[in-house]
């Protein structure tokens, strides 16, 4: 069961329905009972019945998820009314970097009480509690824990300090040993002395767990009572040290007897000798280290003499090595005045090795104190005794120059100074002034121990912020010229919380904006600051701008002073700009571009006016020039009547091409296609010197259709080849041509006395320049359509036009 985090492992089990919902609050799995509760597709159901509860469901989501990710309980689900007469209650737990909800039935066939891991930890009778390992928010714990606390905790902070050292939680932050990478199946084991509600000492033992799981670490602990089998061992330790203690080296010396029987168990020295090393006559000079020798003489002496005596020596044992004892002599009277001596040796040798380790632990913590950036100083009943190499540096001196001083000789001369008063356990900041005149700020603290000798030693732990006092000067001058700045520029500037989108702070523009004061706009809403309907479309933009986390430009329409403005605004996302205890904020800049778009638009209309005119200037010359090659053509054709029939037709195609030019030159809007084809009938019936009978059906749709600039050339040829044709083939006969308007399209009809080549098919007419291959050419072949057929003695030739060739513009005005 410790081998996954429990959501991941139990909800398959949980009677319960049990989500594990994705960062953006999807469906990511479900257990079995979600399923039958939410349908097979329990994604589905989930969505459908969020939308279902509505805005409270995801008022509650997004404020539990905030809650939970901040340190804070979630704020209570509301319930839901189920269409079957069940109630669901939610739960949401984080299980980084998913979320894990709980929904327990009530009215239903699925009311099943109690989590199941809730009634696990219920069943547990160790203390156990599950929290998220990355915040410290209390997931679950049972009844044991909350009698050891006291009262419930929401969060690790909230439990004492032992209790968060046994936990791995040491302020804010998970041990390091914790975090480390271990085996899934290793736990880590903490043991601490802890006095419970009532008074009671016991020592606690932890089990820890820690599971990492998509970025996010839960851990689950539980505290075992080791006080009975501590109290044992401790028993069982102290007796076999008294034990060991009585039989290293216990020997009776009496005068008359000489050495007595020595209690040998349990001796370190216990040889395949007779005589046991560890008793003082299996000690002799030999195995005595050189430099214990004097030492070892006085013992001698004071054995001869029958006086009380300690000594310390060091011998060389040819198993052991080098070793270290402690004998003590002790002259005492047996019963009926008999003199006796009990000689105890003890082997201390571990002792010496630890006053050994703790001299050179000393020099290394002096090594290590002289290599920090934070100066220290070290002051004694009589005046300073040590300084580091950075409180040296710091007030350029050495130690000779101030030892042996009281410590206000590196500060100014001021009563009231932090050197010259008592040491607290406050933190102080402070002006310093260096044996060089230097003078700087310092910030530091004073920790008075006790000396062995019993007096009081104060070390001052000192760091120079000099320049960090004059960053945060030049600082907070930046910000007041920004301030200033802001206050006095033309935007309107305002800062509104993400929240409520209140507002927090504004300038001078901003409050003219709204036509109010600044202390009135205060906390007001968009709708305030820019009135009812604009403030609503503002709103909105406003939480665009929180969710895209990128810079929103907008433009609104404000009612000022009876006049409407034009306001270009920039909506910023201000998030975490200050740390993460800074709540977020929206930045909202806006500037008045009235006159400027104004500006812009008479720009942008003197433009298109002077294109407009030098479009039908272009166009006035084109159609000119055109009628003027048509008449050279003319009389080309007078002069060489051999080419006249083929110059006849040039000079009729480029006729229309000019009449097209000659429409545009007046036309201020889309050439209406009505209009075209009166012009080029009336053209051909000027070349050829025919009539042409005309007809148009359709009445307003007449004056809606059409042409497009690129279509009007290519339809205007067609038209008057069609035409031309007409005529040439009409067998002098009468033509006549109608104009069809519909919804769907145009259709242009032309009928003529004539008969079609036996098996004539259109398609099969190559494309060519004149006749009906020039029109297959030029009409386009998706959107016209042209059809020839034989209805009697008349051959009817069909032109159906349909968007886009055509464009149906309803209500356009056209000025000749």
């Amino acid at each position: 069961m410790f081998g996954q985090p429990p959501s991941a492992a139990l909800i398959d089990l949980v009677s319960d329905p049990v989500l594990t919902l994705r960062g953006d609050l999807s469906v990511l799995r479900a257990n079995p009972a979600a399923r039958e509760w939410l349908g097979s597709d329990a994604g589905d159901g989930w969505r459908l019945l969020r939308q279902a509860a509505g805005i409270r469901l995801e008022t509650w989501l997004r404020d539990a998820t905030h809650a939970i990710d901040t340190g804070r309980p979630p704020p209570t689900a509301p319930p839901l009314k189920l269409a079957d007469g069940q109630r669901a209650t939610l739960h949401l737990l984080r299980e980084r970097p998913n979320w894990l909800l709980h929904a327990r039935l009530s009215g239903g066939a699925h009311d099943s009480g109690e989590p199941p891991l809730a009634e696990w930890l219920a069943l547990q009778p160790l203390p156990a509690v599950l929290a998220d390992a990355l915040t410290g928010t209390v997931l679950r714990h049972n009844a044991a824990f909350t009698a050891l606390c006291s009262s419930a905790p929401r969060h690790l902070n909230d439990l004492p300090d032992l209790l968060q050292a046994l936990l791995g939680w040491q302020r804010g932050t998970p041990l390091p040993a914790l975090t480390a990478q271990r085996p899934q199946d290793a736990a880590l084991l903490t043991e601490a002395e802890f006095t419970d509600p009532q008074g009671r000492q016991r020592w606690l033992q932890a089990r820890l767990r820690l599971w990492r799981h998509d970025g996010g670490a839960q851990l689950l602990a539980v505290l075992e009572d080791q006080s009975t089998l501590h109290e044992r061992d401790l028993a069982h330790q102290q007796l076999d040290a008294l034990m060991d203690t009585a039989a290293v080296g216990l020997a009776t010396f009496q005068p008359e007897a000489g050495w007595l029987k020595a209690h040998r168990k349990g001796s370190p020295f216990k040889t395949g000798s007779k005589q046991p090393v560890g008793s003082l006559q299996g000690i002799n000079r030999e195995i005595v280290e050189p430099a214990s020798l004097p030492e070892f003489e006085r013992l001698q002496r004071a054995l001869k003499r029958g006086d009380a005596v300690e000594v310390r020596y060091a011998v060389r044992h040819p198993e052991l090595g080098r070793r270290w004892l402690l004998t003590r002599v002790a002259p005492g009277l047996l019963a009926g005045g008999r003199r006796s001596t009990s000689v105890v040796t003890l082997d201390v040798t571990a002792q010496a090795q630890a006053e050994n380790a703790l001299l050179l632990r000393a020099e290394s913590e002096r090594a290590v104190l002289d290599s920090v950036l934070v100066g220290i100083v070290t002051v004694g009943p009589g005046g300073i005794e040590w300084m580091n190499r950075s409180a040296r540096r710091m007030f350029g001196c050495e130690l000779e120059d101030v030892q042996g001083q009281p410590m206000g000789v590196l500060a100014p001369e001021d009563d009231e100074h932090a050197f010259h008063a008592e040491p607290g356990a406050d933190v102080f900041e402070c002006k310093l002034r260096g044996r060089d005149g230097r003078e700087f700020w310092v910030i530091g603290n004073a920790v008075q121990t006790q000396r062995e000798d019993g007096g009081t030693q104060t070390t001052y732990a000192l760091l120079d912020i000099d320049r960090r006092r004059q960053a945060e000067a030049q600082s907070r001058l930046a910000q007041a010229s920004l301030a200033r700045i802001i206050e006095g520029a033309p935007m309107a500037i305002t800062l509104h919380e993400a929240q409520g989108l209140r507002i927090v702070k504004l300038n001078h523009a901003a409050a003219q904006l709204a036509g109010r004061p600044e202390q009135a706009l205060l906390g007001g809403t968009p709708a305030q600051l820019f009135g009812a309907e604009p403030g609503a479309q503002v709103a909105a933009d406003m939480r665009e701008a929180l969710e895209s986390r990128s810079t929103v430009q907008r433009e609104y329409q404000i009612q000022t002073g009876g006049t409407t403005r034009l306001w270009d605004t920039r909506l910023l996302h201000l998030a975490g700009v200050g740390g993460d205890d800074t709540p977020e904020l929206l930045l909202l800049v806006a500037s008045d571009v009235t006159e400027q778009r104004a500006a812009e638009q008479a720009r942008l209309q003197a433009a298109i006016s002077q294109r407009e005119l030098l479009v039908r200037e272009v166009h006035h010359r084109i159609k000119n020039n055109l009628q003027g090659v048509a008449g050279l053509l003319q009389q080309i054709a007078a002069r060489r009547p051999e080419v006249a029939p083929v110059l006849k037709d040039a000079v009729g195609q480029v006729q229309a091409i000019a009449q097209v030019y000659g429409l545009q030159v007046g036309a201020s809007g889309p050439l209406l296609l009505k209009r075209v084809f009166d012009a080029i009938v009336g053209s051909v019936q000027r070349m050829q010197g025919r009539v042409i009978t005309t007809m148009a059906e359709g009445g307003a749709l007449l004056n809606d259709w059409c042409l497009p600039e690129a279509e009007a050339i290519p339809i205007a040829l067609s038209l008057n080849e069609l035409l031309g044709n007409a005529l040439r083939h009409g067998q002098g006969a009468q033509v006549r041509c109608q104009l069809i308007c519909d919804l769907a399209g145009v259709t242009v009809e032309i009928v003529n006395a004539g008969r079609l080549p036996e098996g004539f098919a259109l398609q099969n007419v190559r494309s060519g320049v004149s006749g009906l291959g020039l029109v297959r050419a030029l009409l386009p072949r998706r959107s016209a359509i042209l059809s020839l057929e034989q209805q009697g003695e008349d051959v009817i030739c069909r032109l159906e036009l349909i968007p886009p060739s055509v464009v149906h513009n309803p209500g356009t005005k056209h000025v000749d």
